[in-house]
């Protein structure tokens, strides 16, 4: 049934947290078209937001970017508020940002545990609680949550980042019971392992042992991410769902 959309609007309005690189990179640029609008927000890589740009005016799409960290309430808050000030609406979030700090639960300290929780978890409520409120107004929304497998099936050595996207997928639920009504989905998408800058550090040992349990025989890319994120945003009847793409390393 593709986008519904009320005429006056005209074409859409997309944001992607953290769309700077790697996966949100992938994101911004798959869902750039000529009648789409692309905010890309980023938190300390200027310059690569600048790229991402480059690629989603490539695409015929506008696209600005903007700074905030959304772990903060007010900056996420204010990021919501220019991008509707830009465009005069928001159809269309995807909360992408994320960070890790990896390390065993008995090695990790209060500030990696409260990081990762701040901008995982609480970003995602922060950008989503301010996205609604338009998105109510207009009764028409798209929210799309980015999790991973591992809040899923947990990771050692990565309690607080397994807590978070946990977390990510509970939060997803409720908002989505409660937003049904005004014709606004909220699903989550769980990468499993994608070739990023991350997957680029793994010692070769690690990443072959993590690849050979990979049904698929391989990782993912950030455009098979950027596909699912693309037809959860474009579908009218799937609400409060995850859609897990991880070339069949976790089967429920």
């Amino acid at each position: 049934m593709g986008w519904v959309l009320s005429v006056e609007w005209g074409g859409r309005v997309v944001l992607v947290t953290g769309g700077s690189r790697g996966i949100g990179r992938a994101i911004a640029e798959y869902l750039a078209s000529p009648d789409v609008s692309v905010a890309v927000n980023y938190h300390s890589h200027a310059s690569d937001a600048r790229m991402t740009q480059e690629l989603v005016h490539a695409k015929g799409a506008e696209c600005e970017v903007f700074q905030a960290d959304v772990s903060q309430p007010a900056e996420a808050r204010d990021l919501i508020d220019a991008v509707v000030g830009r465009w005069g609406r928001l159809d269309v979030l995807v909360n992408n940002a994320g960070i890790t700090r990896d390390a065993l639960l008995m090695r990790t300290n209060d500030q990696q545990w409260t990081e990762v929780l701040a901008t995982n978890l609480n970003g995602v409520f922060f950008c989503t609680r301010a996205a609604v409120r338009p998105m109510m107004k207009a009764r028409f929304g798209r929210v799309v949550n980015v999790s991973s497998i591992a809040g899923l099936t947990g990771n050692a050595g990565q309690a607080n980042y397994s807590a978070a996207k946990a977390g990510v997928v509970g939060f997803s639920k409720a908002v989505a019971r409660e937003l049904a009504s005004r014709n606004i989905t909220v699903n989550v998408v769980a990468p499993g392992l994608v070739q990023t800058d991350i997957t680029s550090k793994m010692s070769k040992s690690v990443y072959d042992t993590v690849v050979q349990s990979i049904p698929l025989g391989r990782v993912g890319r950030p455009e098979e991410i950027a596909h699912a994120v693309k037809f959860l945003a474009e579908s009218d009847y799937i609400t409060g769902q995850t859609l897990v793409v991880d070339g069949g390393l976790v089967m429920e």
